[in-house]
């Protein structure tokens, strides 16, 4: 099922989770409980995607079942959309400083990092990120220093994966633009994530949560902000329990 009212400030609650390991987390029962439960308040619940993947990877899973939502920031914060007719498609308006900051930078990183070792880039060819799958263990540290005499920013989540991102831009700053955008009432937000590519929206200062089995480094780094729930429960199930806390939606 797909929402087609896109009017997120008139929403009692809105979602703005992360997928791997938060959304997608936890059981399958959990996950079913979760998604159940926002199909059957969309009238007052909202959903945006704020994910590492791609516009192609979300459209893929909804079509597979995953809740669709009305917004999506995707590509680590460097993609910024709506999603029409079950379609993600990208808000110039707001992608605007984003497209300004990246440049045609994507050639160079790739040429820049293409022998550092512990670094093997992703297939995908994203439009404002470089993106790689990363080994801490033959990772050469180098390769932060050559990124930011390029006025770019890096990113280790998971200590898995390793992003090129222009610089200033994250899940964090990205999803305060939209919600700005859509007069979202930041009280009314749950950011909700669970690895490091996490932190900013995190840190914003809107209720989040970070779910059970988080990152040690996020969990560490969020330790003293009063405004983030750690919850116990995994994933799917983490994000029910902070609704729950928080007092956010009547009816969860």
């Amino acid at each position: 099922m797909q929402s087609t009212d896109t009017t997120l400030s008139d929403k009692h609650f809105v979602l703005a989770t992360d997928l791997d390991g938060t959304f997608l987390g936890g059981t399958e029962d959990d996950r079913k409980r979760l998604y159940d439960w926002i199909e059957a308040h969309r009238d007052t619940v909202g959903l945006i995607f704020v994910t590492g993947r791609d516009p192609q990877f979300i459209e893929h899973m909804c079509h597979d079942g995953l809740p669709w939502p009305e917004y999506v920031i995707g590509d680590v914060g460097t993609t910024i959309a709506q999603v029409v007719d079950k379609k993600v498609s990208p808000i110039p308006a707001l992608e605007t400083e984003i497209s300004k900051l990246w440049g045609n930078a994507g050639h160079q990183v790739r040429t820049a990092l293409a022998a550092v070792p512990g670094l093997t880039l992703q297939e995908t060819d994203f439009r404002y990120r470089v993106s790689y799958d990363y080994d801490p263990d033959t990772f050469d540290s180098g390769a932060h220093d050559i990124i930011g005499s390029m006025g770019l920013d890096t990113l280790v989540s998971d200590n898995r994966y390793f992003d090129v991102l222009p610089k200033g831009i994250s899940k964090g700053p990205s999803l305060r633009l939209l919600a700005n955008h859509l007069n979202i009432a930041h009280r009314r937000l749950l950011a909700a994530g669970d690895t490091m590519n996490d932190y900013s929206m995190l840190a914003l200062g809107v209720p989040a949560v970070a779910v059970g089995g988080s990152e040690p480094a996020l969990s560490e780094r969020l330790r003293d902000m009063n405004h983030v729930y750690h919850a116990k429960a995994i994933g799917a199930a983490g994000i029910q329990e902070a609704i729950a806390a928080l007092n956010l939606h009547p009816n969860v």
